[in-house]
């Protein structure tokens, strides 16, 4: 995105933001007394979120200290051992697998009704403890030179086909293809599952290091096809235009290659400061906070009705998936056993 784009939607934010807060104020002003701060533990990376999160500090009339020392997972795990003697007060991940793992854990306060109710009940906590503050959808990047839109597979198992040997790239220490194939396992059971890694492997794909390598493989020719997020795609096509060697291609509804995770955050339920960790909750699903998901990341915004400016996205609930638990994905430990059994990790 360029510079003036990234001021656009950081102004949008604001004066958004602004509304929002003003509006609000007369519900929850009497509830935000005390500390004058809240302390957020992001696994979100720093240079997206913190222009953002830095606007949301100055219009809510209270500081948001964030930690951004860890990814989601060890967020999650310093979490967990801290337990009741935690400084945090609000969880912000950028997977539904650690915000299920520290619901199971009994780590997130119950939220209210009003902020659980602006997210489509597939994308928060059965029992309401976290919200998707944005999703993503994993797909598969070809190079248009080396296949055709007609030759690629309508699901995973097409993947396993001897065409293909040699030619996909894919990230297998990242959380996202974890993910995947935590819902893989759900959807299929450990068994299947385990068998379709082990028929992968054998297919001899392409391991490289994240996401955004494996787009740069696809687009040098390195590899014809590559497992990613949707968001690592709209970039690249806006920056090149029609002359982009690389096409998307979604996966068949319920497929587990169609898999839309989520980011998404809880209050922590040892917090001294519920009243502003809620509030900022409530912000991060403010049309101007939505705004910015979409057009500075190319995500998913979860609020109905937010579209970005910058990228073509369909509505999210245009988006096939896989009809999937997402607190399930908290099981992503028995995940990486297995693909270390299986020989990926």
């Amino acid at each position: 995105m360029t510079l003036v784009r990234r001021v656009v939607s950081l102004a949008v934010v604001s004066a958004v933001l602004a509304i929002t807060v003003a509006c609000g104020a007369g519900d929850n002003g009497s509830n935000l007394q005390g500390r004058e701060s809240i302390l957020v533990y992001s696994g979100r990376d720093e240079g997206l979120v913190a222009p953002m999160i830095e606007i949301l500090s100055g219009d809510l009339g209270f500081t948001v200290d964030v930690d951004y020392s860890g990814n989601t997972h060890a967020q999650a795990d310093r979490l967990l051992a801290e337990g009741d003697d935690t400084p945090a007060e609000v969880f912000f991940g950028q997977d539904a697998a650690a915000l299920g793992m520290l619901d199971q854990r009994e780590m997130l306060e119950k939220l209210p009704d009003d902020i659980l109710g602006m997210v489509p009940a597939r994308y928060r906590s059965n029992d309401g403890t976290w919200i998707a503050t944005s999703a993503r959808e994993r797909v598969l990047v070809y190079n248009t030179v080396q296949a055709t839109a007609t030759q690629l597979p309508a699901g995973i198992d097409g993947l396993l086909d001897p065409r293909w040997r040699g030619r996909i790239a894919y990230a297998p220490t990242n959380a996202s293809f974890q993910s995947f194939v935590t819902a893989l396992r759900v959807a299929r059971g450990d068994e299947a599952a385990r068998r379709w890694l082990t028929d992968f492997v054998a297919n001899d794909p392409i391991p490289l290091a994240d996401n955004g390598s494996v787009v740069q493989a696809v687009t040098a020719g390195q590899a014809a096809l590559g497992l990613t997020n949707h968001y690592y795609w709209y970039p690249l096509v806006l920056a090149g235009g029609a002359g982009s060697p690389v096409g998307l291609h979604r996966f068949s509804a319920g497929d587990p290659g169609a898999l839309v995770n989520v980011a998404g955050a809880g209050v922590v339920k040892h917090s001294d400061n519920k009243p502003q960790a809620i509030e900022f909750l409530r912000a991060l699903l403010s049309e101007g906070a939505q705004t910015y998901f979409a057009d500075e990341a190319a995500e998913y915004p979860v609020v109905s009705g937010v579209t970005s400016s910058t990228y073509e996205l369909p509505p999210l609930e245009e988006v096939a998936g896989l009809d999937i638990d997402l607190d399930e994905l908290a099981s992503v430990a028995q995940t990486r056993t297995m693909l270390s059994e299986v020989g990926m990790l």
